[in-house]
């Protein structure tokens, strides 16, 4: 009998766990859509890119206003196991959140492992804090700030999140609501699998990162969802988050999205009407 090296996993479980592409059969198929569908999105929606909201070159933004809007701003984080892709590669969730009238913001990042994990928090953190600054220049009201992120994007966006904000000059909610899905909320298992090639953390780092471990800290609300074919490990890690977020009162809801693989979860972002988009519509009021 093999040897488990976390919960009830083998050294094998566990790697396997952490790998979406070869959990399911049309990883590459469904991922190959999102860039399509992003040129598409920017061939067909008015847009700000390459918004610079730090002094790395890979610190910029792309702002798609909406023409009919009451303020309300989306910023989106996007995933990729902390070192694929970019902003470009995720423009697609401004068709439906633009259409509703959401001025919606897509963050680039340095991916690992070109800088390392906490750089990568930290980025995100003057996205969020950018956004917020410079809202009113396109249209946006800085009160009205909401996030969404998925996969690595969902745990760089909760980190980030947790931040104390009094001495950036901030209030500690100017990010009103956030959905993060199907996201890894606790590294200890991520730096024992595989991905410990490139994910590379010391032991107080690892307990810094893992949101959930820090659930009182979350400023905001926040609602969590999954695929139903999400691996073992990210749908475990999803639940105990929920729990955690219960708690302290900062959950609003948990939903498993049926049908959906990890990949094709993320793409529901830009359907309008699909029950995601519904889900953070409502979270926003809308």
């Amino acid at each position: 009998m093999s040897e488990t090296v976390f919960l009830h996993y083998t050294q094998r479980e566990l790697d396997r766990n952490f790998d979406q592409r070869g959990w399911v059969s049309n990883a590459l198929e469904v991922i190959q859509r999102y860039a399509e569908r992003s040129a598409r999105t920017r061939a067909s929606l008015e847009h700000r890119a390459n918004v610079q909201y730090g002094s790395a070159p890979d610190e910029v933004l792309d702002i798609f206003p909406a023409p009919r809007s009451a303020g309300h701003v989306q910023i989106f984080v996007h995933g990729g196991a902390w070192k694929n892709f970019t902003k470009d590669d995720y423009s697609f969730p401004a068709d439906a959140f633009v259409a509703a009238g959401v001025h919606t913001v897509v963050v680039n990042f340095t991916k690992l492992p070109s800088i390392r994990l906490p750089e990568m928090v930290d980025q995100v953190r003057r996205s969020l804090e950018w956004t917020y600054r410079n809202a009113r220049s396109f249209g946006g009201d800085p009160h009205k700030l909401y996030l969404a992120a998925q996969s690595s994007g969902a745990h760089l966006s909760a980190a980030a999140l947790q931040t104390d904000w009094a001495p950036r000059g901030l209030p500690a909610d100017f990010v009103k609501a956030a959905t993060l899905i199907s996201g890894p909320y606790y590294l200890e298992p991520v730096v024992l699998s595989a991905r410990s090639a490139y994910v590379r953390l010391d032991p107080g780092e690892v307990l810094a990162f893992s949101p959930g471990l820090h659930a009182r800290r979350m400023p905001c609300p926040v609602m969590l969802g999954y695929a139903e074919h999400d691996t073992d490990e990210f749908q475990r890690q999803t639940k105990a988050f929920a729990s955690a977020l219960g708690e302290v009162g900062k959950l609003t809801r948990l939903t498993r999205y049926e049908g959906l693989n990890h990949f094709e979860l993320t793409e529901c972002f830009g359907e309008p009407g699909h029950a995601l988009v519904r889900d953070i519509l409502g979270q926003i009021g809308l």
